[in-house]
Formats: structure tokens, C-alpha cells, sequence
């Protein structure tokens, strides 16, 4: 595992990839409805901001627990970073400065942030299989109208994708260098005060880093004993921390955990071990101790980051993050429809998440996904018995780290326990590196192809075979994106013989309520002066954006019921069908006065009250 440095090219291009994203999503961000989970959002982003005001202006009440929890209790189910920058964004774009509306100024660091992930998956596909591979899975990423889609958003979905990308990226260059190791603990820092999917990435790379540790110490016995040190440190603080957890019982060791506690000790313990530790496996073998120092700073960093970044745990740090802890290991689990089943509760079958993928993937990226990813595991399996082994040649570190990344996501939210709905949103972690495994499928395709056509044109650049190849594979993902933009949660793949066939299938035809739009200019035209309006699915807070950012007329009233409405927008989903025969009892009428309809499937149905 050779974690080499990006050349200056590589680092042009990646930048040159950034604003290309950046730029391109900034101008295409109003077409987008705002989905339900950013009402809330948007309400917590402006209610942070509100409070780094307070403390710019009477810093000793904002510090205050009542000011805190008063500010920060909105939305206290996730992590704060994001929606910090969002209403930051909010009070400077749109307050301040008056250069762009409430929602894309809330929406602006979302739409930088989605902007790395074709950046960061070029550097590292560049590093760990050539610029091509690299270019293909950049550009190919945000083709998928799903995750162009997910981009626009001021969510939490696309900006834990980036940061993933960053720690996976820092831990791989830290195994070279040691500063990037130190990083790679920052960037674990960022990445859970994002999301909480990012708490399970120590159990990936912790592996990795050990191996890679064993391997650096076979040639001195004084660098394998300072390896086993480091393990041993971690592993007594780990049973000490058991063994509190067990005498305390679950209610007592969150309530002990105080800052004059053995709980702090231990961690205290910890950093201060672990720093003497490497500090002397350093002396001893440095690729040893380079390949240990993201655990440490993992391990250290993420929850001194995650605490200082949210204000809301400062005076009850334990209690607060066991109840943001709790919600996520018992989250409710939202009805869904998939292959003609309403799901409403576990178990939920085991090849959902690579059913929804291949269905949703547009399939000409697809299948080099999947051959990208079966071709490294299977020569994993092959280089195993010595009888097969000289067949292949075995995968190395990197493309291993490639390949576990790639699947991770996928299988955390495979279990069937796990809560199944939100499309494709909770495993985007694992499709960057999908493309990259793609990227080298295609690329050796055209390698052999190149190698076939040079019999007739031995001058024949590499270029001139890969750019049409690519082109032809990106296409259909392009034309797939224009034609159902800004609707992307309705997109589905040729395999699904596309919107029509997943109807037919049985499949969620969309979700998130943003489909609305399509049918606000038709509703400002048409209803009467201080019409009440229900909004099938659409928050409170969602109207009110609609209504503050020009899109829906400021005299329209919204009702919470058919039966109290004029006009309906009614959004077809499968749970909600009795939704649908309310509003022909209500309105003494079954006929629609518009709608939206991709490729005739009926995805927005409106009606008024004769």
C-alpha cells in the first residue's frame, strides 16, 4: 500500500473536476423541490446561526445551557457540522449580502461539498490505478440521476459520501506519509460530525492499518513488539471500559461518566499511551508506526472533534450523545414498496440494497460496477490455494481497500434489521468506489482493444479508443438525467425497463415530496385568491420555503386535509392510496385537472374542487 502524493496535473484536474461540479449543480439547484427531511433542516440550519449571532453579541448568555438547548434542540437527531455551514451560508449569501435566495444560499455548501466526490475519487483512482480509471469513475459519478439528485441537496447524504472519500483518502496516503496521518484523524472528526454512518469506518480500516503494521515489523522484532504494545494499549482500554459498562450497569456508567471519572481517565490514559507508544515505535521502524497513526488519531480526534463541534452536548455531553446514539440503533422504519410488496417492518430481504442499485444504476455503468468489483474478489479467492494461485495475480492493498469500501456501506444497510427506505441515498458512501472498480473494467476493455487495433495502427493513442468508449457508456446516464431531471428519485435503469417498467415492477415510483414543483406553476395560475392548498406529503416548513424562495404564491393557505382543501396535489405512493380515494369522496370527482407524468406513470396527480 503505497499512499504517494497527487502530481501537479493530478491536482489541476481535480480542481478543474471541482468547479465543474460545483458550478454545474449551482445552476441547475432551483429547478430541485425541497425535499422533507430539509424543512427541518433549514429550520435548524437558521436557528444555529441565530445563535452564533447571540454569541458574537452577548457571548456569556449564548454559552449558557438554556440559550444552547433553545437554539440547538431543533433537529437534535443529527450532527451539527453540516447545518452549521447551512444557515452560516444563510446569514451571509442571503441576509447579509442579499446575492442569492433563502434556499440556495442554504443549499450552497452542500452543493461544494458534493462537488469533492468527483475531485477526491479522480486523486485516488489516478494514485491507485492511473488517471483514467480515475477520470471515468469522476465523471461518471454524478451521470447517475439519483446522485445528481441527492447533490442539490442541503442533506446529509451526498457531504458524508465526501467525507468518507477524505478519511479513506487521508488513511491511504497516511501509510506514507505521517502528517497525513494525523489528518485522517481530523477528517474521521468531520465525517461523523456529518453523518452517523461514519461511526462504523474504524471497523473497516482498522484491519487495513493493522496489517499493514504486521507487515512493516516481520524484519524487526523490536518494531512487532512496539505493534503489539500499541494493540495492547487499546485493547486493555477497551476491557476497561467493559468492565465499567458491566459493574455500573448501562444507567450508572452514563451517569458516572463525569470529567473527574475513571471514564475520562481511561481516555486520557489512552491518548497519552498512545502517543508514547508510537512516539518510540517510531524510532524503531517508521513505516510501523505510520501505518498505527490513524487508529490513534481516529480513535482520539473523532469524539474531541465531534463534542467541540456541537454545542448542543456541551453541558450534558454523555446523556446527549446516548440519546442521539439510541435514535439511530432504533429508528423507525418507514413504509416502502419494492417488487409489489409494502414493506413496513424487519425483516427485510437480504438483496434489497443490490436489487435497488442495479435498478437504479443506469446499467452501461452498472455491469462495469459489478464486474469491476467480482473481478478483485475473485482474484482474492483464486490467489488463496496454492492450485490456483498462479492463474491470477493477487489484488494488492489498495485495491483491496478499494474493494472493501466499495461493498461496506452496501452491507451495513443489507441486514435486514435495518431500517429500508430513502432509495439509494444511505449507501453513496460505497458508489464512488464503485466507480472506480468500473473504471478499471472499462479501462481494460480498451487497454486489450487498443492492444487488438495497434496490429493495424501501431501509433494509435490510448485516448483515441477510451474517449469514445466512455462516451458511449456515460451516455444512456446523461440522456437518463436530462429526461427525468429535476425528478431524480423517479429515475429507474434499463434493467427496470425504466419509469414505466418499475411501476410495473412494483417499485417506489418516488419519495421526498420534491416532485411537487412540477406542478406549482400550474396551481399559481389557476387557484382562486387565498386558495387553501394540502400539499399531499409536503412539511410545513416545505411550504413555507416554496412560499419565501417565489415558487408558490404568498396568498395560498395550506390545510393539513382533503376534505378542508380546494386544490390537491396528491403524490402517488403505494401506502398513501387511501389518500387518493379521500380526495374523490371530498371532492365528488375521480378526474384529474393535471399532474406529472414521466413517461406516462403517474407521479403528481392535482385536483380541484368543482
Amino acid at each position: 500500500m503505497r499512499g504517494r502524493p497527487a502530481t501537479r496535473d493530478e491536482r489541476l484536474i481535480a480542481v478543474a473536476l471541482w468547479l465543474l461540479a460545483f458550478v454545474t449543480l449551482f445552476l441547475t439547484e432551483r429547478a430541485v423541490g425541497f425535499v422533507r427531511d430539509e424543512g427541518i433542516y433549514f429550520a435548524a440550519s437558521e436557528s444555529y446561526a441565530n445563535w452564533f449571532r447571540m454569541l458574537f453579541h452577548s457571548p456569556s448568555v449564548a454559552m449558557t445551557d438554556p440559550a444552547i438547548v433553545g437554539a440547538w434542540d431543533v433537529n437534535h437527531e443529527h450532527p451539527a457540522l453540516m447545518k452549521e455551514l447551512y444557515g452560516l451560508s444563510h446569514l451571509l449569501f442571503h441576509q447579509a449580502l442579499g446575492w442569492l435566495r433563502p434556499a440556495t444560499a442554504l443549499r450552497l455548501p452542500a452543493l461544494a461539498m458534493a462537488a469533492l466526490v468527483p475531485a477526491l475519487t479522480f486523486l485516488l483512482g489516478s494514485a491507485v490505478y492511473g488517471r483514467a480509471v480515475g477520470l471515468f469513475a469522476a465523471l461518471s459519478f454524478l451521470l447517475v440521476p439519483r446522485h445528481y439528485f441527492n447533490a442539490e441537496l442541503a442533506a446529509f447524504d451526498m457531504p458524508v459520501a465526501a467525507m468518507w472519500l477524505l478519511v479513506i483518502y487521508s488513511f491511504w496516503r497516511a501509510m506514507e506519509d505521517r502528517r497525513w496521518g494525523v489528518w485522517c484523524g481530523v477528517a474521521f472528526g468531520l465525517a461523523i460530525a456529518t453523518k452517523h454512518n461514519a461511526l462504523f469506518m474504524p471497523f473497516m480500516l482498522v484491519p487495513f492499518a493493522l496489517w499493514r503494521a504486521w507487515q512493516e515489523s516481520k524484519a524487526s522484532p523490536a518494531a512487532r513488539e512496539g505493534a503489539w504494545r500499541f494493540v495492547g494499549l487499546f485493547a486493555a482500554v477497551t476491557v476497561l471500559y467493559a468492565l465499567l459498562y458491566v459493574a455500573q450497569n448501562p444507567v450508572g456508567f452514563q451517569k458516572k461518566f463525569i470529567p473527574l471519572s475513571p471514564h475520562v481517565l481511561l481516555f486520557v490514559g489512552l491518548a497519552v499511551g498512545a502517543f508514547w507508544v508510537l512516539r518510540e515505535l517510531y524510532r524503531v521502524s517508521e513505516p510501523t508506526a505510520r501505518a498505527l497513526i490513524p487508529i490513534a488519531t481516529m480513535a482520539l480526534f473523532g469524539p474531541i472533534l465531534f463534542y467541540l463541534h456541537w454545542p448542543y452536548l456541551w453541558h450534558h455531553p454523555v446523556d446527549r450523545v446516548a440519546w442521539y446514539l439510541n435514535f439511530h440503533a432504533t429508528h423507525e422504519h418507514y413504509a416502502w414498496f419494492y417488487l409489489g410488496e409494502l414493506m413496513r417492518a424487519p425483516p427485510f430481504p437480504l438483496s434489497y440494497v443490490v436489487v435497488k442499485t442495479a435498478l437504479t444504476v443506469p446499467t452501461s455503468l452498472f455491469v462495469p460496477m459489478a464486474l469491476g468489483w467480482l473481478t478483485v474478489v475473485g482474484r482474492g479467492l483464486l490467489s488463496l490455494p496454492a492450485r490456483t494461485r498462479p492463474w491470477v495475480s493477487r489484488p494488492s492493498t489498495p485495491e483491496l481497500l478499494v474493494a472493501a469500501n466499495a461493498a461496506f456501506s452496501i452491507l451495513i444497510i443489507s441486514h435486514p434489521q435495518v431500517p429500508h427506505f430513502g432509495g439509494v441515498k444511505h449507501w453513496l458512501p460505497s458508489m464512488p468506489f464503485l466507480g472506480l472498480l468500473a473504471g478499471t473494467a472499462v479501462v481494460r476493455g480498451c487497454s486489450a482493444l487498443v492492444e487488438v487495433l495497434r496490429a493495424r495502427r501501431p501509433s494509435l493513442p490510448f485516448a483515441a479508443v477510451a474517449a469514445p468508449v466512455f462516451a458511449l457508456l456515460m451516455a444512456p446516464a446523461l440522456l437518463g438525467l436530462v429526461q427525468v431531471f429535476p425528478y431524480g428519485t423517479a429515475f429507474y435503469s434499463e434493467l427496470a425497463g425504466g419509469i414505466p417498467g418499475a411501476a410495473s415492477l412494483g417499485m417506489q415510483r418516488q419519495f421526498w415530496s420534491s416532485h411537487v414543483t412540477s406542478v406549482l406553476p400550474w396551481i399559481n395560475e389557476h387557484a382562486r385568491p387565498g386558495a387553501r392548498l394540502y400539499l399531499h406529503e409536503v412539511t410545513g416548513y416545505s411550504f413555507q420555503h416554496y412560499q419565501q424562495n417565489g415558487m408558490l404564491r404568498p396568498d395560498l393557505q395550506m390545510v393539513w386535509s382533503p376534505f378542508d382543501a380546494d386544490i390537491v396535489a396528491y403524490q402517488y405512493h403505494q401506502e398513501f392510496r387511501e389518500q387518493e380515494f379521500n380526495i374523490w369522496q371530498a371532492f365528488g370527482t375521480r378526474t384529474p385537472v393535471t399532474g406529472l407524468y414521466l413517461d406516462e406513470t403517474p407521479q403528481i396527480v392535482v385536483y380541484q374542487r368543482p
